[in-house]
């Protein structure tokens, strides 16, 4: 049981690892953050300020939005998504700092977004798998759809372009509406619930029995 739940955190600490970093080559390759992200990424661009941290106060704001949509049904384990947050978001500090690619050859450009796109849905995958604390990119998704008995993938469709809406606006604010978005925030939207899908049915079945659940 010991070596279960060892497995089980293990297997979510690896997908945590491995989402922020496919979040950030995702950015590092000069294509547009992917739409979760873009709102913290396209004030970051505008004002210079770090990625990371913009992250952490947006994915904060997240968590206090969920403890609204959910109701009675709030849960202070929810508040836990916050630690999740800090340590995710210094994962994506570190990556951000230590990874010196400079986005400019269309082609390298899009090799790199490639492989941001599958370490993303790789890493929601195996995260989400594990069954304990969402990512608050999660989380928010997830609320409303338990909340008004919606389907998930139209939640996470409207989150996503209520993200690039906001993105775009402050943008426009910024001078330049596509400061944040563009080509790699729209294949991101439709790569990484493709990534998840297939990763899903190759090794989802050997994760959980890995994690006994």
């Amino acid at each position: 049981m010991k070596k279960q739940h060892a497995a089980r955190f293990g297997i979510y600490l690896v997908g945590m690892v491995m989402l922020a970093l496919g979040i950030t080559l995702n950015t590092k390759a000069g294509l547009g953050a992917s739409a979760i992200v873009s709102v913290p990424y396209t004030v970051s661009q505008g004002t210079g300020w770090d990625f990371a941290n913009l992250t952490l106060i947006v994915y904060c704001i997240l968590v206090a939005v969920q403890f609204v949509i959910k109701g009675q049904n709030r849960r202070l384990i929810d508040l836990l998504q916050i630690v999740v947050s800090i340590v995710f978001t210094r994962f994506m500090a570190l990556f951000q700092h230590g990874i010196t690619y400079q986005s400019g050859f269309f082609a390298t450009d899009l090799l790199v977004l490639a492989l941001g796109i599958l370490l993303t849905g790789i890493g929601a995958a195996m995260t989400v798998d594990m069954q304990l604390i969402p990512n608050p990119g999660d989380g928010i998704v997830s609320s409303p759809a338990d909340r008004f008995g919606r389907e998930l993938g139209l939640c996470k469709n409207c989150f996503d372009a209520f993200c690039v809406v906001c993105s775009l606006v402050i943008g426009l604010a910024f001078g330049n509406p596509l400061l944040g978005i563009g080509l790699g925030t729209v294949l991101s939207m439709l790569g990484v619930g493709r990534v998840i899908y297939f990763f899903n049915r190759a090794a989802k079945a050997k994760l959980l029995q890995w994690a006994g659940l």
